[in-house]
């Protein structure tokens, strides 16, 4: 079993359910500073608000992770052009190559390195899995903190 749900079952004896809850999820790590790639059916772009909005299959792709969407707001800086967030909504898939979360919406800021997901969150690793209302994602730390009712199953491996 790996640190993140060896932290996580500690956590869910220590803590009530309902309560908000700190996790390492030590599998994930981002680089802001890697290119940034996205693919999709449709782009419309407002120069002067400094976005864009793709819609149509969407895949977006930073280093190892992965995101996808029927619809995804790029909001770019001002002065260097660079990406600066990005807002998914319509049914999200985030993807690692170890682990994946689902929700109806997400707000990934990749100057800050932090992961929003909102509406029935699940995050999958292996055949474990952890569900909440919303979840944010601190990619640089490498920790999370899960909202709303969390639920939990895990799988054991037998050979502890």
């Amino acid at each position: 079993m790996n640190r993140f749900f060896a932290a996580l079952i500690a956590l869910v004896f220590a803590v009530p359910a309902t309560a908000q809850t700190n996790i390492n999820l030590g599998g994930i790590a981002a680089d802001p500073s890697a290119p940034v790639e996205v693919t999709a059916d449709n782009l419309n772009v407002d120069q002067d608000t400094g976005s864009a909005v793709f819609r149509g299959n969407v895949v977006i792709g930073q280093g190892d992770l992965r995101l996808s969407a029927p619809s995804v707001q790029v909001t770019y800086a001002a002065d260097s052009g660079d990406i600066t967030r990005l807002q998914a909504t319509g049914g999200v898939t985030f993807a690692t190559a170890t682990e994946a979360a689902e929700a109806q919406s997400a707000d990934y800021n990749l100057a800050s390195g932090l992961l929003t997901l909102n509406g029935d969150v699940l995050l999958t690793q292996g055949q474990s899995a952890l569900s909440a209302d919303s979840m944010v994602l601190d990619l640089n730390a490498g920790t999370a903190q899960m909202n709303g009712r969390v639920r939990t199953v895990f799988q054991q491996d037998g050979n502890n």
